[in-house]
């Protein structure tokens, strides 16, 4: 369906949550190292990830790995807070790549210069300093998903 990547996640929960979010969807979950934790079998089976060997998963080095082998084009969507373009006005397809930075730093500042076009916000209030990763990550694909769903 969708290719969810998390660039450098730091916090197991929220990518546990993703995880589960990927199966239910049938998006493949590409991470990015580093990583904030470990993904080693016996550390997915301790925290009780029984969904995990369900998820289709893919592991990168590095962003600059991920991106030699996937080439940014119209079907990238860079979620970031730093755009004015909303994510419900992207036009995303089967297939595209949705990209979230790490929970502390956000997507690299010279990818979202170099590709503002491909940048997406969710609206939020001044008072709020961002949503948790994986509600961000759940609110994007669901619209994604409604957009395929209705092509």
């Amino acid at each position: 369906m969708f290719n969810i990547v998390l660039v450098e996640p730091q916090i197991p929960p929220n990518t546990g949550n993703i995880g589960r979010l990927c199966v239910n969807l049938g998006a493949t979950l590409h991470l990015v190292k580093p990583l904030g934790f470990d993904i080693s079998q016996k550390s997915v089976r301790r925290a009780g990830l029984d969904y995990w060997s369900k998820l289709e998963l893919k592991i990168w080095e590095s962003l600059e790995e991920f991106l030699e082998a996937n080439k940014i084009n119209k079907h990238f969507h860079l979620a970031t807070t730093k755009t004015d373009n909303i994510y419900w006005d992207a036009k995303f397809r089967k297939g595209d790549f949705i990209l979230f930075g790490s929970e502390t730093k956000g997507l690299d500042k010279e990818l979202l210069t170099k590709y503002p076009q491909n940048c997406i916000k969710i609206p939020m209030s001044e008072d709020g300093r961002s949503l948790n990763l994986s509600v961000s990550v759940g609110v994007v694909a669901y619209e994604a998903l409604r957009q395929c769903w209705e092509a």
